[in-house]
């Protein structure tokens, strides 16, 4: 079984669907990275190194009718923001549902190839050309409280820790040493790290004093203990990144 919504979708990504089954099912939204669609949805991701080596290009995401689909949302979320609000009310009330017939609870992860501040976007009651029926809500998050939501994100001072249904892990680089800073940010706040390694064989047990764990076998974030980094091995491009955001 599979859900595909017009903005999320469950069940195609080889990545999140190891954690769908008996309890969760995961959905996840794809944009064009970067400026790739003539829009910043990555806002730290020049000075984190990570635009050549970017997870699009993994998997399904290396066809171009794959990059095309993701580049026309992007280009929706930039020209009609109420627009592409509505639908994605739309997408997780239909998600939302499905789950509840497989008797899973419904997991949604947005920034799937972005890092888009989805805390600071309101949904409002002047979203209703979908017919469906929307209130005031802070964001997303707030509108949806079953759903749990999670994200890696580059920008460690996301205000979200109010949040109580949104997770987000840090992504770790040394690309750069004004993303040292968001590095210290990100400890100083005691968030879980994402490490990407170049293989497996090089994955230490301890990194920066703090345990190390997979992330490998789910994308299941907000089941990881707290304190730790979540070591990731380097797909598509990211397998010959030098720029420091892959490590060795």
């Amino acid at each position: 079984m599979a859900f595909r919504g017009k903005l999320i979708a469950s069940g195609a990504d080889a990545k999140t669907i190891k954690g769908n089954g008996d309890k969760y099912e995961t959905a996840i939204m794809y944009m064009q990275p970067w400026k790739s669609a003539g829009i910043n949805v990555c806002a730290n991701a020049e000075i984190a190194g990570c635009i050549d080596g970017c997870l699009f290009t993994a998997g399904r995401g290396a066809m171009n009718t794959v990059q095309a689909a993701r580049a026309k949302k992007t280009a929706w979320f930039a020209a009609d923001r109420d627009g592409f609000m509505a639908q994605l009310v739309v997408d997780v009330t239909k998600f939302i549902k499905y789950c509840a017939k497989q008797g899973v609870i419904p997991v949604i992860r947005l920034n799937g190839t972005s890092d888009i501040r989805w805390e600071r976007i309101p949904v409002s009651n002047h979203n209703t050309r979908y017919g469906v029926p929307i209130g005031s809500f802070a964001n997303i998050f707030d509108m949806f409280p079953q759903v749990q939501w999670y994200d890696y994100t580059k920008i460690a001072n996301r205000k979200t820790d109010h949040i109580k249904n949104y997770h987000l892990t840090f992504s770790y680089s040394t690309a750069n040493p004004l993303y040292a800073k968001q590095v210290k940010i990100a400890l100083d706040r005691g968030m879980n790290m994402a490490v990407v390694w170049r293989s497996v064989d090089v994955i230490p047990r301890m990194f920066m004093g703090v345990p190390v764990i997979s992330g490998d076998a789910d994308d299941l974030r907000f089941l990881d203990p707290d304190g730790v980094m979540v070591s990731l091995y380097a797909k598509g491009r990211a397998k010959k990144d030098t720029s420091g955001f892959v490590q060795d």
